[in-house]
């Protein structure tokens, strides 16, 4: 029989730190005599009857770790349970399975073990948490691997466009990644200081519509005009198409192709483009002579090479697999706390009543949170009479009536 190996793969999409997670989980393996394995193509590999394999050494560890992008391809595959074999795992003496992806990932690697263990194969599964989206439930105050780099990356670009803006008098209206949860918008547009910044967490007391969204950016445009600022960028997360109707897209007038169930697909389609399209037209319709411009940040964040905070997180990361793995530990997911401590999160603990994993939502009453919209540039209910010198119904695009707070 084959010496002791593990295997790795990785599903889902891609964030800067894969291949340092990748590179850290090897290593340790490798100096304790164990075969190291990547799969390609994620679960569609790992389980079709001929998987794209390479054998990972040292040379090869060394050589991607501060590579942006995987090394091993990804897929978002996801398996049902008439998918799963035991073959690989048999052939190779597979004692560990490494998955290296997000709550979807975690939960079919969960299920394979599963399976596995039925087959009479004691196979143990250490999952490392991965999304830009900063969405996982980890310990307080710890973010998921890629974020802090794509929030980097991020900046960079978004502080440009902010120039552009001064530079040409101007607006633009930016949309980032983000399912769920703001965090990544609100992460780069605080780090730019934007004058607005529109996240799902923020309607936590309305009903998040398009127009209402639309018309948190021309309070800020208005604002800005008030203050003699011609100029700035209005961020706003992609995570609100989320919580949009369908309903609501489709009145919009933007001409949207439709999945096999009837839904707009939004994937196609430029979220700030669209959210550009409606600011201009209402800007029109309420007589302000301005043309915002549209820009959106999306894949040039997934495969960035890793800032120096994740090169080193992500190396705590696949060190800790090596850990919890001689400590015994399964059905888990790798997490360092904020001290540094490796510590296992366990699938069952996380999900919620529906047996998803529960989304890590930005926290809009931590003081943290709170003093960047203390600061924002929108009218308030004392702008009123001086917008009303701009704007028709100038009440209707006052911060706290939009929202409701």
């Amino acid at each position: 029989m084959d010496k002791q190996s593990i295997a790795i793969f990785c599903g889902g999409g891609p964030a800067p730190g894969i291949n340092t997670v990748i590179s850290s989980v090897a290593r340790p393996f490798l100096s304790n005599g164990y075969r190291v394995i990547g799969v390609h193509d994620g679960f569609k590999g790992l389980l079709s009857d001929v998987p794209d394999t390479v054998d990972i050494d040292f040379a090869y560890a060394d050589r991607i770790f501060s590579l942006g992008g995987s090394s091993l391809r990804m897929s978002r595959f996801k398996p049902k349970e008439t998918d799963f074999k035991s073959a690989f795992f048999k052939e190779h003496n597979i004692k560990l399975l490494v998955s290296i992806g997000g709550d979807d990932t975690a939960s079919s690697a969960s299920r394979l073990a599963d399976f596995l263990k039925k087959e009479h194969l004691e196979v143990r599964n250490v999952h490392v948490p991965k999304t830009i989206d900063n969405d996982l439930p980890l310990p307080e105050g710890v973010p998921t691997f890629g974020y802090q780099s794509a929030k980097e990356t991020g900046s960079v670009i978004a502080n440009t466009i902010y120039e552009d803006a001064r530079t040409s008098q101007n607006w633009f209206v930016m949309c980032v990644m983000g399912r769920e949860a703001g965090h990544l918008a609100f992460g780069i547009g605080s780090a730019c200081h934007f004058p607005m910044i529109i996240i799902p967490e923020m309607f936590n007391k309305t009903e998040i519509t398009v127009d209402k969204i639309v018309r948190l950016v021309i309070s800020s445009i208005v604002k800005r005009k008030i203050l003699g600022i011609n100029y700035g960028v209005a961020m706003i997360s992609e995570g609100v198409f989320h919580f949009i109707s369908d309903d609501d897209l489709t009145s919009t007038g933007i001409q949207f192709t439709y999945d096999a169930h009837g839904h707009p697909e939004l994937n196609q389609v430029s979220k700030a483009h669209i959210f550009n399209q409606l600011v201009v037209k209402q800007l029109k319709e309420i007589g302000f002579g301005i043309t915002p411009r549209p820009v959106e940040i999306g894949y040039s964040l997934r495969c960035c090479k890793p800032i120096g905070y994740d090169l080193n997180y992500c190396g705590q990361l696949g060190r800790g697999v090596y850990t919890l793995f001689t400590e015994g530990k399964t059905g888990c997911m790798v997490a360092i706390d904020s001290v540094g401590n490796v510590r296992p999160l366990y699938l069952s603990d996380l999900k919620g009543p529906d047996g998803r994993i529960q989304a890590r939502l930005v926290n809009m009453d931590s003081q943290r949170v709170r003093s960047v919209y203390d600061h924002l540039h929108y009218l308030t209910a004392d702008d009123v009479e001086s917008a009303r010198g701009l704007i028709q119904h100038a009440d209707h695009y006052v911060f706290k009536t939009v929202l409701n707070w």
